[in-house]
């Protein structure tokens, strides 16, 4: 009897524990930002499971989790731009995959979808942009490279269900003579700019100094101008002011009393009367002094 009560003790947890399994077997869980690719007996349905419980066959029925979450892919690649100079680019490309596609992709590509698809066509789209500008330009056009990533990507993926929502440029590295032809270019550049500079500063230094004598010799010649003005007004006034009795006062302030002991030539000649009578220097006696005149030297 003890023997017979141990064999259905035995029987009984067997069979708790099939149907343990069974159970578990049974059921599945999908996890957040995952969809669930349903395989029964190796045929992948043309529907998905959402997150959340789920029941299937036991033993027929598997389930394939496909993250659908932004997935962050590096890539490192080498590209050639348009003036035939290396370049080595590491990026990092975010990308997801289209829930409503997770079966279509896990069929006809399979699990390593990243490696078959997402970086040969990062490689390709990269070096047919790339190929559009030189090597410098590629450094100072990051921005438009980038954009144009995500676009060309999204042409090559969208239908496949794969969508990139960035591409980030991390480094673009060039060869070392290149990046010498660059330092050398670059010191060349500052070294005109300097000799530049320096005649920028002695032109208008020449300005200045050319600028500084002209408005010198403006104002010379304007103080020239007033004197000149000014001497030419006082002549007027003086010329204005002479009469003939004026210049005959100064005729006589100037004579010394003597006769000229020659006489004739073109030498100017003093009236003695009009002297005596204007000074009242000499007698009346001397009435024959208007007889004659004396020139004056």
């Amino acid at each position: 009897m003890q023997k017979i009560f141990n064999k259905k003790v035995i029987l009984a947890v067997l069979v708790i524990a099939l149907i343990v399994v069974v159970a578990a077997s049974a059921m599945t869980i999908v996890q957040p930002g995952h969809t669930g690719v349903v395989v029964t007996l190796g045929r992948v349905d043309d529907t998905v499971w959402q997150e959340g419980l789920h029941f299937k066959l036991p033993f027929i029925q598997n389930v394939v989790m496909i993250d659908n979450r932004i997935t962050k892919l590096e890539v490192d690649t080498e590209a050639f731009s348009s003036d035939l100079q290396t370049v080595d680019t590491r990026l990092a490309i975010n990308y997801r995959v289209d829930t409503s596609k997770s079966y279509s992709i896990y069929k006809n590509i399979g699990g390593d979808y990243e490696n078959v698809l997402v970086v040969p066509a990062v490689n390709e789209v990269l070096k047919a942009i790339v190929a559009r500008y030189s090597a410098e330009e590629s450094v100072t056009n990051r921005t438009l490279i980038s954009t144009g990533l995500v676009e060309g990507l999204n042409q090559k993926l969208n239908d496949i269900g794969l969508y990139v929502t960035d591409v980030n440029i991390i480094n673009f590295e060039f060869s070392e003579a290149y990046i010498t032809a660059i330092e050398e270019k670059q010191v060349a550049q500052q070294e005109l700019l300097k000799a530049e500079t320096e005649k920028q500063t002695k032109i208008t230094n020449a300005e200045a100094e050319a600028e500084a004598i002209k408005v010198k010799a403006e104002a010379e010649a304007e103080a020239m101008k007033i004197t000149a003005q000014a001497e030419a007004e006082a002549n007027a006034t003086i010329a204005d002011s002479l009469t003939d009795e004026l210049i005959r006062y100064h005729k006589i302030e100037k004579w010394d009393g003597e006769l000229p002991k020659v006489t004739g030539g073109s030498g100017t000649f003093l009236d003695i009367g009009e002297v005596v009578s204007e000074s009242d220097a000499a007698p009346a006696e001397n009435s024959n002094a208007d007889a004659y005149s004396a020139p004056v030297q």
